[in-house]
């Protein structure tokens, strides 16, 4: 009888969690190669972004969420080593972004939904990439690293992102559904586009396009149709991209004074593959991220790997 009891308290408190609705969010993610491995650490070595979404009041007939995020993310590159001396053996360029950034995602009643969103930021010393590869290597006990002085020079950064992604299908259980993704993204640091599949593995239900974590769209309040949802699933995301710019390997077009630069690889195939859940207020993930050469002249032509951890916070 207890254990009855217990297990009827559990599921009541699990669904109590999940029959909630909050409508803003804070999230944090860390990228880094040495994620996927302890001796790796190049190319792109370190991204961390700190974003908050929230709920629009406003929004049109066919939308059933309006979700408005602000962001700030830094983005770090190095060649095949850090602690390169001489100039003629970079590979590619060290390379630092600094950007903040807003962003509309637009919810369809459909299943479907459009993200727009404009970064603003600089590009070279003033992103700070050298001091925060230090301190990363100073908590590792990595040696301090040389070479930030051949880094891609200082240049604005403004680039327009846009996002779409529609629901394909799904099995008659619920468990496994694929759905179809394109990317875009123009301006003074990034101009390529993007298009792949995203299926999902569930070992719970999976939730709609609408009012998932792993479409950043499980915000809602009293004029949503959703509830806070338990998930929790594995998924994987290939995707092809075809790149035209990359000032962190070419330098910018705004600043030609860059000493070390690459020739880009236009055509980039990109992978994803991870976990993603929920318990109670927080959502966590961890992927495995893995791409083909981005450019030429590779000392590690097989590719780059590096893992992303991925916390957010639900708030009322």
């Amino acid at each position: 009888m207890k254990k009855i009891s217990f297990i009827l308290f559990l599921l009541t408190t699990l669904t109590i969690c999940s029959q909630q609705k909050f409508s803003q969010e804070i999230s944090f993610i860390t990228e880094n190669d040495l994620y996927t491995s302890l001796i790796d650490d190049h190319y792109y070595t370190n991204g961390m972004f700190l974003s908050y979404k929230y709920l629009s009041k406003k929004k049109k007939k066919k939308l059933e969420k309006r979700i408005l995020e602000w962001s700030i993310g830094h983005e770090m590159y190095s060649p095949y080593k850090s602690v390169i001396a001489s100039v003629e053996e970079h590979d590619r360029s060290f390379a630092a972004y600094l950007y903040g950034s807003f962003g509309i995602n637009r919810i369809y009643n459909n299943n479907q939904n459009f993200k727009t969103s404009v970064q603003l930021g600089i590009l070279g010393s003033y992103a700070y990439g050298e001091e925060l590869q230090d301190f990363i290597h100073n908590i590792y006990g990595f040696r301090e690293a040389v070479g930030w002085e051949y880094q891609i020079k200082n240049a604005l950064g403004l680039n327009f992102n846009l996002e779409f992604n529609k629901h394909l299908l799904k099995d008659n259980s619920n468990h496994f559904d694929v759905s179809w993704i394109n990317m875009a993204n123009a301006g003074t640091v990034y101009t390529n586009i993007s298009t792949g599949v995203y299926g999902r593995i569930g070992f719970k239900p999976l939730q709609d396009l609408a009012n998932s974590i792993g479409f950043n769209s499980n915000i809602n309040n009293t004029d949503t149709n959703y509830f806070r949802e338990i998930e929790s699933f594995l998924f994987i995301k290939p995707t092809i991209r075809y790149a035209l710019y990359d000032a962190t390997l070419q330098g910018s077009f705004l600043n030609k004074n860059s000493e070390v630069t690459s020739e880009l690889v236009p055509i980039v195939f990109d992978l994803e593959i991870g976990l993603k859940f929920t318990s109670n207020r927080f959502n966590f993930g961890y992927t495995f991220n893995y791409n083909t050469n981005k450019s030429k002249g590779l000392r590690f032509d097989n590719g780059h790997k590096y893992g992303s951890i991925n916390i957010a916070y639900l708030l009322k």
